[in-house]
């Protein structure tokens, strides 16, 4: 299941895909401010709300932690009590005090074991969680250095265009008025 995050990247992508052409361009679009704008509100509103809900998974985490560290104080005082047993029957004393220190053993293994997988998978979700934020905020960097970059191009574009058309405009005008320039000229030689 695509986060919220994911499904709004994917909507600004798709806004993009569907954007319409600039005028003689393959690669230029033309984009409508407050649409985009809007979608990156959006983006910004559900960012911290799948913070929080990355916290609230790592918070699980802690709990299973916190449950695994009492079934092993569970298991330690089931142990403690099975010894005391063993211990007060006085025919199998010295076996008793030998199994139970085997159960003691077994069980701190055991409870070590159960916090040191419950620690490790806490951790993991929590690099996880981070790593997918860090991968969600890098990936729409790079959509908006892009919105950014096209946005400039095509300005740059715009104003090349019209520079252009000013040179075309400014060449027809002066070749509507030869007649005036070589009047000038003429006048000039004249004078001299």
């Amino acid at each position: 299941m695509a986060s919220k995050i994911e499904q709004l990247i994917d909507e600004i992508e798709d806004y993009i895909d569907n954007c319409r052409p600039q005028l003689l361009s393959s690669t230029k679009i033309i984009v409508d401010k407050e649409q985009i704008d809007g979608l990156l509100r959006e983006l910004r509103v559900k960012t911290p709300e799948e913070i929080k809900h990355y916290q609230k998974i790592i918070s699980q985490r802690e709990e299973i932690l916190n449950e695994a560290k009492a079934k092993a104080e569970a298991l330690v005082n089931e142990a403690t009590a099975q010894t005391n047993e063993l211990i007060n029957e006085h025919e199998i004393m010295q076996r008793a005090y030998a199994q139970a220190n085997e159960v003691v053993t077994m069980a701190g293994e055991q409870a070590q074991k159960i916090l040191d997988n419950a620690t490790t998978e806490a951790n993991n979700v929590r690099v996880a969680a981070m790593q997918y934020m860090e991968d969600m905020l890098s990936h729409l960097e790079e959509i908006i250095a892009g919105a950014t970059q096209s946005a400039v191009s095509n300005y740059e574009s715009l104003v090349g265009s019209l520079n252009h058309y000013q040179e075309i405009i400014q060449a027809n005008r002066s070749e509507l008025h030869p007649v005036d320039e070589l009047e000038g000229e003429g006048g000039g030689a004249q004078a001299g």
